[in-house]
């Protein structure tokens, strides 16, 4: 008889680092379920086994279906799960966080409420994509102009340093085979960062529509991470996939950005760069690993949740003066 009902949930100790797992994996045309606590992918040429708690992010293409077995242990592991359409271009939905603390999501918001501070953290991005230009004093205006820059001269040197003729960008929604294979490995290749960015952002527990260089969309925030490495990952590796042909080039740029990625330790160098640009705004949760709930009292006090707070007895502390580890008169709830 099965024991997958019987395991229990891995903490946070026991999971692999985000930093320290594969950055993704994408599949197609096969069924994807759980032994013990690894996945399998089975398809025409057999039975693949993925351990679990090693993965970024994996991408579930076309032709594919997931048990609830699977799902729950890929859940478990803190694994991002993303399906997207053909060729690996297309964002349908996303999985869950591994970490169960919101200490990051917080300052998340606390940064981007105030319009000084959001404006600080997207100049703190400029400054680690480009940081030849200071951007302290730029304009928002004057931030996407440099952008813009930089993003065209980095397109016309890896065209010149592949030999890989490049006019300009040209996406076609829904359309992947219409463009040239430079702007297909380009596509290809900005679609499995996107992946990416959102496996780490929500494995940090951030929001993902909270962006402070992109706005309006549910993974604007997910858009500014990803861009952070568009020109040093993404695109190198979008121009060396198609300096090999114009045939299966959104698998060649898969391949050629894992190895990129993992060459580079992308996903450790994701989860710093996160953490640092809302440093300021954060302060780091103690190491241990448990679960920690508290509720929120007066003057920004954090009191010990679970506990009922509604009789405090006449000789006991008045809950403002009660901390999370000094509950000395509070009813458990339950």
């Amino acid at each position: 008889m099965s024991t997958i009902g019987r395991r229990s949930t891995a903490t946070p100790r026991e999971l692999t680092r985000v930093g320290d797992r594969v950055s993704f994996i994408y599949l197609e045309r096969c069924t994807v379920h759980r032994e013990d606590n690894a996945i399998t992918a089975t398809d025409a040429d057999g039975v693949t086994h993925i351990p679990s708690a090693t993965i970024g992010t994996l991408l579930l293409g076309p032709g594919t279906r997931v048990t609830h077995q699977a799902m729950s242990v890929l859940g478990e592991c803190g694994a991002g799960v993303t399906w997207v359409g053909e060729h690996g271009v297309r964002f349908y939905a996303g999985g869950r966080a591994l970490t169960r603390s919101s200490h990051l999501v917080e300052a998340q918001a606390t940064a981007w409420a105030n319009r000084r501070t959001r404006l600080d953290v997207a100049r703190a991005m400029y400054r680690l994509r480009f940081p030849g230009d200071d951007p302290s004093t730029r304009t928002r205006q004057q931030l996407l102009s440099m952008e813009g820059r930089r993003v065209k001269e980095c397109y016309q040197r890896e065209s010149a340093r592949t030999g890989v003729p490049w006019r300009r960008r040209d996406y076609h929604h829904g359309d992947f085979d219409a463009g040239d294979p430079a702007n297909q490995a380009v596509t290809a290749a900005a679609q499995c960062m996107y992946g990416i960015a959102h496996a780490v952002v929500a494995a940090l527990g951030c929001a993902p529509g909270l962006g402070f260089v992109h706005s309006g969309h549910e993974r604007s925030f997910v858009l500014d991470v990803a861009d952070l490495y568009k020109t040093d990952i993404a695109i190198p590796a979008a121009f060396d996939a198609a300096a090999h042909g114009e045939q299966d080039v959104a698998t060649r740029t898969r391949r050629a950005l894992r190895d990129r990625i993992n060459a580079t330790s992308l996903l450790d160098r994701c989860v710093q760069d996160i953490k640092g640009l809302l440093a300021h705004h954060t302060t780091e949760p103690p190491q241990d690993t448990a679960d920690s709930v508290s509720l929120q009292s007066d003057g920004d006090l954090l009191v010990a949740g679970g506990r009922n707070y509604g009789h405090a007895p006449p000789e006991s502390p008045s809950a403002e003066n009660l901390t999370a580890e000094n509950p000395t008169w509070e009813e458990p709830i339950w």
